[in-house]
């Protein structure tokens, strides 16, 4: 199989790992890529955005299966277009694809499905956000109600931080969705689906804030873990049962059938779990720590999916342990990042390009706010925690900065759910 990955971030990285360890797998590209998918992936120009250049390349390099990483080009139509040239493509169509690209949307879904999640309010304007605000209470959920890579929710019990988020995204000429607050631990669990069968994956949890403790400003994801130790029993049965099912079924019956990797990202509240948001692909970091574990071959996976032979797909296996990844950003992320820095040390076991690039002589600069997701596995969390710390030592990027408490709550058993 041959097989094009679409994406240039550390969760590209990791679907280039698990796809080039994958025997079926005879030849592998990633587009654009970065300067770690280049040691295991052939590199390939495209601009991602453009799905009339994406089904291109797939048809130049005569792909066997597209596996599409980011929402933007899947929201964009990217899988349409590489399904339409005929190739296989892991990703939902661009319909499907708003469960991620409207929040409105995605509401709408879960209310035709019996889907719990927090109560909403769509706001168009700024006295409708003054009189959701009311409405909802501290703390305070705004969004932003289109693809804001990660960075466009506030939570706070400051009502004018609130009121000045709202307004930034009004004035952008975006909606805002106004959301109640859900108490208790959030988890993400991943699905890959055909639009019919939903197989779930291991749940993990990510780090949305920069600092330790859960403090600063809310970012793509500094760090992940799993498995999640204190996870109620049965938590992926339920959620599988009342959250991925019930919203693919609801997807096909709308007659746009989701086919990709549906996520689902969940608060353990103390009346049970609360869809916070649905993403539309794999989502970052948590990818760089639940492939690891997955011992199941990826791409015949993924292609079952693109296909619509999930029915008969094995049960998936797993390996023991637990795997842990902590995000090295460079200095000012996420409001204005410094990029173009030499990094050294990328090329150590378990480092993860995220926004990286090579220059002719080799050196690997600085490309983005997020800059390597650091990965390592451990027969338990400790262990994994330990190993990932030593090789986070060994990178060097000027002024860097990274979180030192990923997934120490859980190894400290202070986390607790209801």
């Amino acid at each position: 199989m041959r097989v094009l990955v679409i994406g240039s971030g550390a969760r590209e990285h990791a679907l280039c790992v698990a796809l080039h360890d994958d025997p079926a797998v005879t030849a592998l590209a990633c587009a654009p890529g970065n300067a770690g998918t280049r040691a295991i992936a052939e590199p390939a120009s495209v601009d991602a955005t453009d799905p009339v250049a994406v089904a291109a390349l797939a048809s130049g390099w005569a792909a066997d299966l597209v596996v599409i990483g980011p929402e933007v080009p899947l929201v964009a139509g990217a899988a349409d277009a590489v399904r339409d040239a005929g190739i296989a493509c892991f990703g939902p169509s661009a319909q499907a694809a708003q469960i991620e690209g409207s929040k409105s949307f995605a509401k709408h879904v879960m209310a035709a499905a019996g889907v719990p999640t927090a109560r909403s309010w769509p706001v168009g304007g700024v006295a409708e956000l003054e009189t959701a605000l009311d409405e909802a209470g501290a703390p305070y959920v705004v969004k932003d109600d289109g693809l804001a890579a990660g960075k466009g929710v506030v939570v706070t019990t400051d009502r004018d931080a609130a009121v000045a988020h709202g307004h930034r995204v009004i004035e952008a000429g975006r909606a805002v969705l106004v959301e109640e607050y859900l108490d208790g631990p959030e988890v993400s669990l991943f699905a890959v689906t055909d639009g019919t069968t939903v197989l779930p994956l291991v749940p993990a949890q990510d780090a949305k804030r920069r600092d330790d403790g859960d403090g600063g400003p809310n970012t793509g994801g500094m760090g992940a873990y799993t498995p999640l130790p204190w996870a109620p029993p049965g938590l992926v049965d339920e959620v599988l049962a009342t959250v991925l099912q019930p919203t693919v079924e609801e997807m096909a019956r709308r007659g746009e059938p989701f086919a990709g990797l549906l996520y689902a990202g969940l608060a353990l509240t103390s009346r049970g779990p609360r869809v916070v948001e649905f993403n539309a692909r794999f989502g970052d970091p948590e990818t760089q720590v639940v492939l690891p574990l997955l011992e199941t071959p990826l791409a015949g996976l993924l292609h079952a999916a693109a296909t619509g032979t999930l029915a008969g797909h094995p049960p998936l296996r797993w390996r023991p342990g637990a795997a842990v990844t902590v995000v090295v950003a460079a200095p000012g992320y996420p409001e204005r990042p410094r990029t173009g820095d030499p990094v050294t040390g990328a090329d150590g076991e378990g480092v993860l390009h995220a926004g990286t690039t090579v220059d002719a002589d080799g050196t690997v600069r600085s490309s983005g706010g997020r800059v390597l997701a650091v990965t390592a596995v451990g027969n338990d969390l400790a262990a994994a925690r330990q190993r990932v710390y030593e090789r986070v030592a060994g990178v060097r990027l000027a002024d860097a900065h990274w979180r030192t408490d990923i997934a120490l709550a859980a190894v400290e058993g202070r986390i607790t759910v209801g």
